[in-house]
């Protein structure tokens, strides 16, 4: 869906993503243990032919992980994270010249040498907060970066989450810390914003979200979406993991013409299907 307002997301080495459309991230999980996914694309070989596929499949770019961020997943070691993601970036960076490639990880080390390896984007679960070391990283190199909302590690903020108002107080959060990447040295226009949908969020907090998803559009930056079969599609539809490929193309669509313009997903050719319909209709 059009949007003649939305600003470009600029990433590593001068290039940039126009997000004027909609946008489709596909995820390459290069992990055993990710809720959707894991254990599908544990070698480099699947891994990279997974990521063309998913590019074949309309996405626009691609985001690998090697640390599994569900609720209650145990962390892995910096040296096994890198072991995972860095040559499967490698692979994709030289059979996909010039595709904006992501590396997921909370890590500087691991940003480091992905960003080396030919990643432009840094996605961080933890707006630099688990390893202080990133904000030198990313404030040093300028990747694209995405800056999301979350409680607390993977393994604990599912405990209990509790908000005042969850899109004011997500609200709040998103204005410290871009003041503060900022102040480090990454240029605004280089960050994307993603509520963390699932991230330390009950079923009721994700759809408060989903509904105000524009409200987020008031920084000026593209809000960037994490709901690919997120549990709260079991909740709501009652849908178990591996049927919820349709919901998130449903959700997908309507966050779209609400001004979300980044979608993270497993499936990129149901949503794209759906948010070219979406702006079809909307014409």
């Amino acid at each position: 869906m059009a949007d003649k307002t939305s600003k470009p997301w600029r990433l590593a080495a001068g290039r940039e993503i126009d997000c004027a459309v909609d946008r489709i991230a596909g995820i390459v999980n290069v992990t055993p243990d990710s809720f959707y996914d894991g254990g599908r694309h544990d070698t480099v070989a699947a891994a990279v032919a997974h990521g063309l596929g998913l590019v074949r499949d309309g996405a626009d770019m691609l985001d690998v992980g090697g640390e599994s961020t569900r609720p209650g997943a145990a962390p892995v070691s910096e040296d096994q994270e890198i072991a995972r993601v860095v040559p499967v970036i490698a692979g994709l960076a030289g059979a996909l010249p010039g595709l904006p490639l992501s590396v997921d990880t909370y890590r500087a080390g691991c940003a480091a040498t992905a960003l080396a390896a030919g990643a432009a984007i840094v996605n961080d679960v933890s707006a630099c907060a688990f390893d202080p070391g990133l904000l030198d990283v990313v404030a040093g190199e300028k990747p694209g970066y995405v800056l999301m909302h979350s409680l607390g590690r993977p393994d604990v903020m599912q405990n209990d989450p509790r908000y005042v108002d969850v899109v004011a107080d997500i609200l709040a959060f998103f204005e410290a810390k871009l003041t503060m990447l900022v102040a480090a040295g990454l240029p605004e226009d280089h960050i994307v914003l993603d509520p963390g949908i699932g991230f330390g969020k009950r079923p009721e907090h994700n759809l408060a979200i989903l509904r105000h998803i524009d409200r987020f559009l008031c920084f000026g930056r593209p809000v960037y979406l994490g709901l690919s079969n997120k549990a709260f599609f079991g909740v709501l539809c009652g849908l178990p993991v591996g049927e919820r490929k349709l919901a998130t193309a449903i959700a997908s669509a309507l966050c779209s013409a609400r001004g979300a313009r980044i979608h993270r997903v497993h499936d990129a050719a149901s949503v794209k299907t759906a948010l070219g319909l979406a702006a079809s209709l909307a014409a």
